[in-house]
């Protein structure tokens, strides 16, 4: 068995001399100690990201379909609806 690299390949983490995996992403021999990365080569952008690209967010919003704001706008009116002929009975506000 080779000795471990000073850094994973794969995540990047140190790796204690002696360790049979990655403590950070359990990478081992098997499943990726190499030099280098899959990703090496492939000319792929920083961490950062580009100044002049807009990120995208990883949840993006959905607007609410217009079915449940026609469901909650109901559920108002009969509650309001219920409120205006308990108020005109005199069972509600005393």
């Amino acid at each position: 068995m080779r000795p471990p690299p000073e850094s994973c390949a794969n995540c990047g983490a140190a790796i204690p001399p002696g360790a049979r995996a990655c403590p950070e992403c359990g990478a081992d021999e098997r499943t990726g100690w190499r030099e280098g990365s899959v990703y090496d080569g492939l000319d792929l952008p920083d961490d950062g990201g580009d100044e002049g690209t807009p990120r995208r967010s990883a949840a993006r919003r959905h607007p609410l379909p217009w079915y449940w704001l026609a469901a909650g706008l109901l559920v108002l009116l009969v509650l309001a609806l219920q409120a205006l002929r308990l108020w005109s009975r005199g069972r509600l506000g005393r």
